[in-house]
C-alpha cells in the first residue's frame, strides 16, 4: 500500500486527492497545505507546509516513506519542486522546472509555437511597458495583453480600445512585471484539454469547456474559472484528429528537441477558430476547474497512469473515459475576483451517487467550516446527457449556503445550445 503526498490547496487537489482515493494500492494521502474541507477526509492528512517551501517538503516526503509526490500547482512546479523531489530520491510526477515554463513564461511558450510551426496567434514579445504602449498607439482593436509569467489565470485583458489597453498595460505590469506579450484577436470556441505525457506517448483526457468570467453571459472580469463542463461538443473527431497532428504531438517533439522533456500532465487551451484549431495557452499542469470535471469521468485506475507517466510507460497503460457528462458549478465568495471578506460559516449539502464536492477556499476552526477564498467549493455532477449534468450540479451549488455566496446559473448554456442544434 502506498503514501502520496499532493502539493496544492484548492479545488483541482481536492479532485486529485478524490481520484487517488479511488485507485488501487493506496493507504494514505497527504496534502500539503490542504484546505478545510481535505481536513475532514477519512485517509487525508493535510499537513501545514506552503508549496513553496521545498526543503520541508522534501524533508517531510522522506521522514514518511513516501511514495509518489503529485505536484499541483503552478508555482511548485515553475520554482523546480519536482527537481528538488528527485534529486533527493523521491518519486514524483509534474514537469521539472526547465520543461515548466512552457507556462512559466508566455514569451518562451509563444515563440516556441513560431519556432515549431504550431498555430496560434500572431504576437509581440515587449520587454517594458513603454514599448508595450508604442506598439499599442499604432494597433488595430481588439488586442489581447497578457502578463509573461503566472498571474492565477488574471493576467489576460482583450482591450477594445488604446484606453482599455493602457489601463490593462499599468495594471499588469504593476501585480506582475514589465514583459509583456500582445497577441492578436481570436475569434471562435474556447476549448481545455489536459494530457498526460510522459514525453514520448501523449494521452489526451476528455475534453473541458471553461468559464472564465465571473458574471452570466461572460461578461465581467476573468477569474480562475467559475464553472466547467465534459466533454466539451465543439471539439468533434476531426478536430481532436487535426490537434493531434498539428498541436499535441508537435508540442511533445519541440520540448524534446529543445532539451526540456515533458513530463506530467500538460494543459492545451485551443481556440476552434475559422481556420482551424490554435493554442492560447499552455500550463504544466491540471487545469483549474478542468479536473474537477475530468478525473471524476476517468475509467481507468489514476494511480497506475500517475505512475506509468514517471517511469516513462504510458503507452501501456489504459487511459478511457466513462460515455458520461460532467459539470463543475464553482459557489464564489460575494465580490470575488476583486476584494471579497472571509470567515463565514458555510452550510454544504449531502452528495448522491454521480455528485461530488471539492472544497477549496475553506478552513476550518474548532471543526467548523468556514470560507477562506474567492472560489469556496465546485459542486460537480455525473450523469448520462448534459442536459442532466448540467442540472444536477446547479442543484447542489444552489444548497451551499454561506452569507455572499455566488455562482453563474449559466455554466454550460452555451455547449447545450450547440447539443441542441
Amino acid at each position: 500500500m502506498k503514501k502520496i503526498l499532493v502539493v496544492g490547496s484548492g479545488g483541482r487537489e481536492a479532485a486529485v486527492v478524490d481520484a487517488l482515493l479511488r485507485s488501487n494500492g493506496v493507504s494514505e494521502v497527504f496534502v500539503a497545505p490542504g484546505n478545510g474541507w481535505l481536513e475532514g477526509k477519512a485517509d487525508v492528512t493535510c499537513v501545514k507546509i506552503g508549496v513553496m517551501e521545498f526543503e520541508k517538503l522534501v524533508e517531510f516526503a522522506l521522514e514518511k516513506g513516501v511514495n509518489l509526490a503529485v505536484v499541483a500547482s503552478d508555482d511548485p512546479l515553475v520554482g523546480g519542486l519536482v527537481d528538488a523531489f528527485k534529486s533527493a530520491g523521491v518519486r514524483a510526477f509534474g514537469p521539472e522546472k526547465k520543461a515548466a515554463i512552457i507556462e512559466g513564461s508566455k514569451a518562451f511558450s509563444k515563440n516556441l509555437m513560431q519556432r515549431y510551426g504550431i498555430p496560434t496567434a500572431g504576437f509581440s514579445v515587449f520587454e517594458s511597458a513603454k514599448s508595450a504602449r508604442e506598439f499599442l498607439e499604432k494597433a488595430n482593436f481588439p488586442q489581447v495583453i497578457k502578463a509573461d509569467g503566472l498571474a492565477l489565470g488574471k493576467g489576460v485583458v482583450i482591450a477594445q480600445n488604446f484606453k482599455e489597453a493602457e489601463a490593462a498595460l499599468n495594471s499588469l505590469t504593476a501585480k506582475f512585471g514589465e514583459k509583456i506579450v500582445i497577441e492578436e484577436f481570436m475569434e471562435g470556441v474556447e476549448v481545455s484539454v489536459l494530457a498526460f505525457t510522459d514525453g514520448k506517448t501523449i494521452r489526451p483526457m476528455v475534453t473541458a469547456m471553461d468559464h472564465k468570467r465571473i458574471g452570466e453571459g461572460d461578461t465581467g472580469e476573468n477569474t480562475g474559472g467559475m464553472g466547467t463542463v465534459a466533454p466539451n461538443p465543439f471539439y468533434t473527431k476531426e478536430v481532436a484528429s487535426e490537434c493531434m497532428e498539428r498541436i499535441f504531438l508537435p508540442t511533445v517533439a519541440a520540448m524534446n528537441a529543445e532539451n526540456r522533456t515533458f513530463k506530467g500532465c500538460l494543459f492545451f487551451g485551443l481556440m476552434i477558430t475559422k481556420d482551424g484549431a490554435k493554442v492560447v495557452e499552455y500550463n504544466c499542469r491540471f487545469g483549474d476547474p478542468e479536473t474537477q470535471v475530468v478525473l471524476p469521468l476517468l475509467k481507468g485506475d489514476f494511480l497506475e497512469i500517475l505512475e506509468s507517466v514517471v517511469d516513462e510507460r504510458l503507452s501501456e497503460v489504459s487511459v478511457e473515459f466513462l460515455p458520461k457528462s460532467a459539470c463543475c458549478v464553482v459557489v464564489a465568495s460575494g465580490g470575488y475576483p476583486g476584494e471579497f471578506e472571509r470567515g463565514f460559516e458555510v452550510e454544504l449539502p449531502l452528495v448522491k451517487d454521480g455528485e461530488f464536492l471539492f472544497g477549496a477556499g475553506l478552513k476550518r476552526e474548532n471543526g467548523v467550516l468556514k470560507t477562506s477564498g474567492g472560489r469556496v467549493v465546485g459542486c460537480v455532477c455525473v450523469r448520462e446527457t448534459l442536459n442532466d449534468a448540467v442540472g444536477g450540479a446547479l442543484e447542489l451549488a444552489k444548497k451551499v449556503k454561506f452569507s455572499g455566496a455566488y455562482f453563474r446559473r449559466d455554466i454550460g448554456a452555451k455547449a447545450l445550445k450547440k447539443e441542441q442544434k
